[in-house]
């Protein structure tokens, strides 16, 4: 039986004048890439980097969720409804929007790397977003998305290529780094992110999304592992007092990255009509809670027991998170390891500024705060000295005013999903 053109991986380059515009994005923008390129065989032994869309097979030929649930999926934008065209569009300007917004992020503190191998990870990490969002403008720029009124595509590609930090449409994508630690700290905890989204997106009612999503998530895989493996070597060092990166400037960009993650789930109250459509299989509070327990344990853990290996070599790692559980709930030392030496996962509640906790005064570990003076003493100590001296942080207590007088705020930005 001869596969349909939905069953068949395929690979593909955007329009002439929309891949003029990308590559012409990408020279300004990223020219490190070109280096890249020239040296991809001299680092990794697979493939090396295309900048093409890749389209996998689709997990299933039907609609798995929603309203829709067992009807064919959906092949071209005249089968899907108006409203669901918007929202289609909509997601895929706020993923294209990632890609391109967390290059720019990269690029700010690319040169301060002091690990070439790092570097280049990184450089690699960048490539292959930008692929993303290649992949992302191929699927508006191969169908027809004027039924709606306006020419989707070339009117988002005009505003996405145009976006500084600062006017992305996630507030995750408009932070500076300040420092590679943000490089590190953000791959492991923002792409892993990435990872949950593109994973609800595979059963997307509409095709040619689903069938993105296997060969974006090949590559998010590289870019997590990236992270986390900086994260703990940088871990390992401090704790054997070498290297220039303690565990305080960790946990600080800990506390920095994971509001924002938890923050582009959207409101954790929502996400019942991206189900209804058929564009992912999880409200946005499950969605959120399986992606806070699983950086306990791929990030947190793995780094406490880095830092306990350092100093104890015969520690297992299943043994690693109980003792430092213990100690972290305790405040007592166990292997001459005290609380300061270990890494913990920030409250869901800390430092938030969207969904159910937004403005509230909350402390790292979960504490509820009532003086305003001592909140955002706290919050001086527990993020990074870079990034309170910044703009986001002035943004932040201008809103938390507002919110303490009881005036609405109106955060710029949009999350994946209302």
């Amino acid at each position: 039986m001869r596969k349909s053109f939905l069953d068949t991986e395929e690979i593909h380059e955007l329009p002439p004048r929309f891949h003029q515009r990308m590559v012409e994005w990408q020279k300004k923008h990223f020219p490190e890439m070109d280096f890249l390129v020239d040296h991809w065989s001299r680092h990794y032994r697979h493939e090396p980097f295309r900048l093409i869309a890749k389209f996998g097979a689709l997990k299933s030929p039907v609609i798995e969720v929603g309203a829709l649930a067992g009807r064919p999926k959906l092949a071209r934008t005249t089968d899907l409804e108006d409203e669901m065209v918007l929202q289609s569009a909509k997601i895929i300007k706020a993923q294209c929007s990632t890609e391109l917004g967390s290059i720019q992020q990269h690029r700010g503190s690319l040169n301060k790397a002091q690990d070439p191998e790092q570097q280049f990870d990184i450089l690699r990490v960048m490539a292959e977003e930008f692929r993303h969002a290649y992949q992302m403008m191929f699927v508006l720029a191969n169908d027809d998305w004027t039924r709606v009124g306006k020419d989707i595509a070339s009117e988002t590609m005009d505003e996405l290529l145009s976006m500084e930090t600062g006017a992305h449409v996630l507030d995750a994508f408009n932070l500076f780094f300040d420092s590679f630690v943000d490089n590190a700290a953000f791959t492991a905890i923002i792409d892993r992110v990435g990872k949950y989204q593109l994973e609800m997106q595979t059963v997307f009612s509409y095709a040619p999304m689903a069938r993105s999503m296997g060969p974006m998530l090949a590559e998010e895989a590289f870019h997590m592992a990236t992270g986390v493996n900086t994260l703990r070597k940088w871990c390992y060092a401090a704790s054997r007092g070498e290297g220039n990166v303690s565990i305080s400037n960790i946990q600080k960009h800990i506390n920095k990255w994971v509001p924002r993650g938890l923050e582009m789930f959207g409101d954790e109250r929502g996400g019942k009509s991206a189900v209804q459509f058929g564009f992912k299989d999880l409200l946005n509070g499950e969605a959120m809670r399986r992606y806070y327990d699983e950086l306990k344990v791929e990030l947190i853990d793995t780094l406490n027991w880095e830092i306990l290996r350092a100093r104890h070599p015969e520690i297992g790692r299943p043994d690693a998170p109980i003792i430092a559980d213990r100690v972290l709930a305790t405040g007592e030392s166990e292997k001459d390891v005290a609380v300061d030496d270990l890494l913990y996962l920030p409250s869901e509640k800390f430092y938030r500024r969207r969904g159910l906790y937004e403005f509230q005064m909350w402390d790292p570990r979960g504490v509820p705060m009532r003086d305003k003076r001592e909140y955002l003493a706290v919050l001086r100590v527990r993020l990074p000295d870079s990034y309170v001296s910044g703009p986001d942080f002035k943004t932040y207590l201008e809103h938390l005013d507002q919110k303490l007088a009881g005036r609405d705020v109106k955060e710029e930005g949009l999350p994946f999903y209302g």
